[in-house]
């Protein structure tokens, strides 16, 4: 009987590890009806890793050489998924060359505007792009990031610092359709850096929220879309950047509108959000015609998100015609 027992519950085990596999493997396939459950599991998809340790743990207790075998599945699944992201920096010539950008979420509610650029600006970053700029804290902003950063574009609530000159600066309509208010969280400029015009974009897409009907994303995603759009419609030759707070993590099939055209760092996790334990990473930089290389979490300031820099390298050959 015993004997009876023990098998049965190393098959229990064995499909739980069947079912975590196929989760993380397959999550495009976990549908997003109701309460975009498919955008739910991906928000926090590579955390599914940490499940297969207990289920190791009670195979080995259990003796159940199934369960064990069958371990190996969500192992080789999240390897596949996101072991590429904790290999070695991918950055050319140890990280030298490119451009080295960093994106960062202030927070409205920053208590110490002065002392966060400080901390952004000892990067020595080429591009900063920043969200929730509000009126009474963008002048420390100016002030702390003016000698090292003499090019700046704001629009509404958020901005970019270049090192390089910045032009054809311009708002990016990003609002969702339900929103009647004044709402300006998107930009567009040309920045003419060593490696040519780069267009840069930077966006704060709306919040999400968890509760009892799952994940209120529906804006975000609608943002997202717009934001897509006007990638399509972007006739800069060179590359193009997106710097920006999309409230998505580049898994979440919410951000497809971007990830579809957009290329997604090579390397690391650099969970930002929340900056007290941070989870996911919601700050992002993408790009087209350039390669993202390792992205790396910066110390903490006084916001709930902690900044991400990387150093994006143009392709070669980009910067002809697009057809």
């Amino acid at each position: 009987m015993a004997g009876v027992l023990a098998r049965r519950r190393g098959r229990v085990l064995a499909g739980l590890s069947l079912l975590l596999a196929a989760l993380i493997a397959g999550h495009r396939a976990v549908p997003n009806t109701p309460g975009r459950l498919g955008s739910l599991l991906e928000s926090f998809l590579p955390w599914l890793g940490l499940a297969v340790v207990p289920l190791l743990a009670l195979a080995a207790l259990r003796r159940a050489p199934l369960a064990l075998l069958a371990g190996v599945l969500p192992v080789t699944a999240w390897v596949y998924a996101f072991g590429g992201l904790l290999l070695p920096a991918a950055d050319p010539a140890g990280g030298a060359g490119g451009l080295l950008v960093v994106q960062h979420n202030v927070s409205d509610e920053n208590a110490d505007p002065a002392g966060t650029a400080r901390v952004l600006a000892a990067e020595g970053a080429d591009l900063i792009a920043l969200e929730e700029l509000v009126p009474d804290a963008l002048p420390a902003y100016e002030k702390a990031l003016a000698s090292a950063y003499p090019f700046h574009e704001v629009r509404g609530t958020v901005g970019l610092w270049s090192r390089h000159p910045l032009t054809g600066a311009r708002t990016v309509d990003i609002r969702p359709a339900d929103i009647e208010e004044p709402w300006s969280r998107g930009l567009r400029a040309v920045a003419a850096t060593p490696h040519g015009e780069v267009a840069v974009y930077v966006a704060h897409l709306p919040s999400v929220r968890i509760g009892a009907a799952g994940l209120a994303s529906a804006r975000r995603d609608e943002s997202a879309r717009l934001l897509g759009a006007a990638l399509d419609a972007e006739e800069a030759a060179g590359p193009v950047i997106v710097l920006g707070d999309l409230n998505a993590t580049v898994d979440d099939r919410g951000l497809a509108p971007l990830t579809s055209r957009l290329s997604v760092p090579e390397r690391g996790f650099a969970f930002s959000f929340p900056a007290s334990f941070p989870v996911a990473r919601i700050d992002q930089v993408l790009a087209r015609d350039a390669t993202v290389g390792r992205i790396r979490t910066l110390a903490e300031t006084g916001s709930d998100h902690l900044p991400v820099a990387a150093r994006v390298t143009p392709d070669r050959g980009a910067g002809g015609p697009r057809s």
